[in-house]
């Protein structure tokens, strides 16, 4: 048995359509319950009549059909001439046939004579009826229709009762409301400080609230706390909306299946009122029957009356006019959508009245279903469209944000980076909360993987900020706090996914030191304004830029002359044209990473107040051009490591100021004894190459205090190694050593020892002499820790500082 839930419940489904029935749908609707009541009145009368035909037999037949006597009489006398002729008696009929002989002539004349429209009319109209119901319902139930039209129906239900809906709009009524009053008061600011300006009404208001709203009277709408169940609902909707209309609005099938079935309305109604009209006037009272039964009944021909006939005759009458009203209200329709383009929708006139200007206009199905909503009520459309904009998405993105990342939670996530400053890092959020500005005592805002970050002008409130790190975001900075960036902001790390051009907004941070800029590209060839940007950031002291170009930007070297450090990792793409440098002479820092350069570039050579110059990652076999090196009075740094040298010229003792030199991960095999010239050296590090001994001269660096032969095959030490007492990290990793030599323990400034990977069997008991060696910085195996005496492991064992 079905329950009244139930029904109910399939109540309810219907209805929900309503949505998309225009009036003519309506209308229909209801013309077709007329139709159907018209059949069944019809139907119910023919049913419970006992004699649908009531005939009697014809005792005179007079021109080959039945007649009265009287008729007969009537035609002899016109026939007569003579007006004086008697009239006859009219003879006397007697009608003597049983019951069940009149039962059986009725049966057989309503078979044989009664014309099949006035027995099928019910029948007919119940036929047409049920046609043009599914015809109504068939775009409604259509596997390849149905669907989307129940998706988009819950998604319109969900739109119109969201309260994020209800907040967008009346923002939109109280900016209108507003806007005016905001006007004409700064006209009059304006007119009474004697300046004269236009102001820009199609300036986009910022998130947050408005003077002018409080001042009017007017709650402004985001002051509203949106509940976070209610903002994950509106978000859930956006993404629905995004989902629906990718697979819709590609696509015309709603609108093909709902044009097949009205023209079907069409001709099914040409048909109709072709044959209807016309079978009508076969509904008649009398019918003549003439059945040869003439055995049983002693009668040939009968007179019959059909009963219905005049009921069925108002009733066919008034379902033509019915049918008529059907078909002109199904060809209206058929003209709308012939006439009008309703594959296209514009919300051309809602973005003029309203701030969100960015909504979409839409196309084929998507386009259509709105245009039925339209007839049906246009607000739908009009709540429908606040989950189509970008904008109001983003505001709602906005107020989540913010429910989720309290101020408690984003304090939680303050530390202290490496250089001892307060740091907040944000990883992949949708957007920058705003409580992040209640956090004065930020000092680095580091913000990674977040599509979208607009700075605002309450980014003022972080006073002590200092340091910005913009990674694979995309950062929009507004005038106020742009302003603010520009006085207080000295280092800006910025890294995309994407190759770009640099933000627009960076030229504008003056007091800029350090610029870091990695995924960013300066094309050959800049614009005039580009030019100028770089030619503001006069403050600007670091570059370091990765990316992958041909050349130096001509906008560096010749707009940038007071840069002191320039750093180019051009990954691993060739740099070919160098003569520019040249003109960086206050340069002090060059480092020039994966440029796959074969030789070290002259133009380098010119740079006499150069203190460091790394060329790590490139493609360097020799470096004879070393000897140039003495012309920079002030190296004291290069870094030439992880390339393919082979050997180290003999040229390299002239570089008496030189005091790191890194030359791991190369194929060196042998150390000319004038590198040990180079006296000042205090870091060096050879590690990864092919090195079989180390010269005793290495005791003539006496201020060395790193020296590094990590995976090399070294075999044995030198004594006077030993010599340099400076020593403080001295690391032989990964070697061919047999034996470690006593004089070790002379180094007592040793803080870092380590001998893991070679062919050590024990450990001089000489350890002991190097006071600074802790057990956490001796990195050797655990059994050769075994062979020392037992008073060296506990002086080791006693602390367990890191290094």
């Amino acid at each position: 048995m079905i329950t009244l839930t139930e029904l109910k419940c399939l109540a309810d489904a219907q209805s929900s359509y309503h949505i998309l029935k225009p009036w003519w749908d309506v209308f229909w609707y209801y013309i077709t319950l007329i139709m159907l009541l018209v059949a069944v009145l019809a139907g119910a009368l023919q049913l419970t009549q006992s004699r649908v035909l009531c005939c009697l037999p014809c005792k005179v037949e007079f021109d080959n059909h039945c007649a009265v006597p009287w008729d007969i009489l009537k035609a002899s006398v016109n026939a007569s001439s003579d007006p004086g002729t008697p009239l006859p008696l009219p003879l006397r009929i007697q009608n003597d046939l049983h019951r069940q002989q009149y039962s059986y002539i009725d049966a057989v004349c309503y078979e044989k004579q009664l014309h099949w429209f006035a027995k099928f009319f019910p029948y007919l109209v119940l036929l047409h009826t049920l046609i043009f119901a599914a015809c109504s319902n068939f775009w409604l139930h259509y596997p390849s229709t149905s669907s989307r039209l129940e998706h988009f129906v819950a998604i319109l239900h969900k739109c119109f009762d969201s309260p994020w809906t209800t907040r967008a709009l009346s923002e939109t009524v109280a900016e209108q409301s507003v806007r005016p009053l905001t006007l004409s008061k700064s006209k009059v600011l304006l007119s009474s400080s004697g300046c004269s300006a236009d102001v820009d009404s199609n300036k986009q208001s910022l998130p947050y609230p408005q003077p002018g709203l409080e001042s009017a009277g007017i709650e402004s709408p985001t002051s509203s706390v949106l509940d976070k169940k209610e903002g994950e609902q509106a978000k859930a909707i956006f993404e629905k909306v995004k989902r629906f209309r990718m697979h819709v609005e590609q696509k015309d099938i709603i609108y093909r299946v709902y044009l097949k079935q009205i023209i079907v309305k069409v001709i099914l109604f040409v048909l109709i009122i072709t044959y209807v009209p016309y079978f009508l006037t076969y509904i008649t009272l009398e019918i003549d029957c003439s059945v040869d039964v003439q055995a049983f009944t002693g009668y040939k021909r009968y007179q019959c009356v059909y009963s219905l006939a005049e009921i069925f005759k108002v009733l066919a009458s008034f379902y033509v006019i019915l049918v008529i009203l059907y078909g002109l209200t199904s060809s209206y329709s058929l003209w709308w959508m012939l006439r009008s383009s309703l594959k296209q929708y514009s919300f051309e006139a809602l973005r003029e009245k309203s701030n969100y200007s960015d909504i979409p206009d839409v196309k084929n199905d998507f386009a259509f279903i709105l245009h039925l909503a339209d007839q049906y009520d246009p607000l739908y459309s009009k709540r429908f469209s606040i989950f189509l904009s970008e904008v109001s998405e983003n505001k709602l993105k906005q107020i989540n944000l913010n429910n989720e990342w309290t101020v408690e939670k984003l304090k939680s996530k303050l530390v202290k980076n490496s250089q001892d400053k307060i740091e907040l890092h944000l990883f992949m959020l949708n957007g920058l909360p705003d409580n992040v500005f209640e956090l004065t005592e930020i000092e680095v805002l580091s913000l990674e993987l977040i599509p979208e970050v607009k700075l605002p002008s309450a980014v003022s409130q972080l006073v002590n900020l200092k340091e910005l790190h913009v990674y694979h975001s995309s950062l929009v900075v507004d005038h106020p706090a742009l302003a603010f960036l520009e006085e207080n902001l000295k280092i800006l790390r910025l890294k995309f996914t994407e190759m770009g051009k640099i933000p627009r907004w960076v030229f504008h941070l003056k007091n800029l030191k350090e610029l870091y800029l990695s995924g960013c590209v300066l094309p050959e060839q800049v614009s005039t304004m580009q030019l100028e940007g770089f030619q503001d950031l006069k403050n600007l002291r670091t570059l370091y830029l990765k990316s992958s170009i041909s050349r130096i930007p001509q906008v560096i070297t010749d707009l940038l002359p007071s840069l002191q450090k320039l750093s180019l990792d051009n990954e691993g793409s060739k740099l070919v044209v160098l003569n520019n440098l040249k003109k960086m002479v206050n340069l002090k820092s060059l480092e020039l990473i994966s440029c796959d350069l074969e030789r070290i570039p002259h133009s380098i050579f010119s740079l006499n107040n150069l203190h460091e110059l790394n060329l790590k990652e490139n493609n360097l076999k020799t470096v004879e051009e070393i000897i140039s090196f003495q012309h920079l009075q002030n190296l004291s740094c290069l870094k030439l490591w992880h390339n393919n040298i082979a050997y180290i010229p003999a040229q390299i003792g002239a570089l008496s100021n030189l005091e790191q030199l890194s030359l791991d991960h190369n194929n060196i095999e042998n150390l000319p004894l004038q590198l040990f010239l180079c006296t000042k050296l205090h870091y060096l590090d050879l590690s990864y190459n092919h090195l079989t001994f180390i010269p005793e001269e290495i005791q003539y660096l006496s201020n060395l205090q790193y020296f590094a032969v990590t995976n090399n095959n070294i075999e044995m030490l030198p004594d006077g190694l030993f010599q340099c007492k400076k020593l403080q990290c001295l690391l032989l990793g990964k070697n061919s050593l047999m034996s470690l030599s006593p004089h070790v323990g002379e180094l007592s400034n040793l803080t870092h020892l380590e001998l893991f990977g070679n062919y050590l069997e024990t450990l001089p008991p000489e350890l002991e002499g190097c006071q600074s060696l802790k057990r956490s910085c001796l990195i050797v195996e655990e059994n050769l820790l075994n062979t020392l005496p037992p008073p060296v492991t506990e002086r080791l064992q006693t602390c367990l500082d890191k290094c």
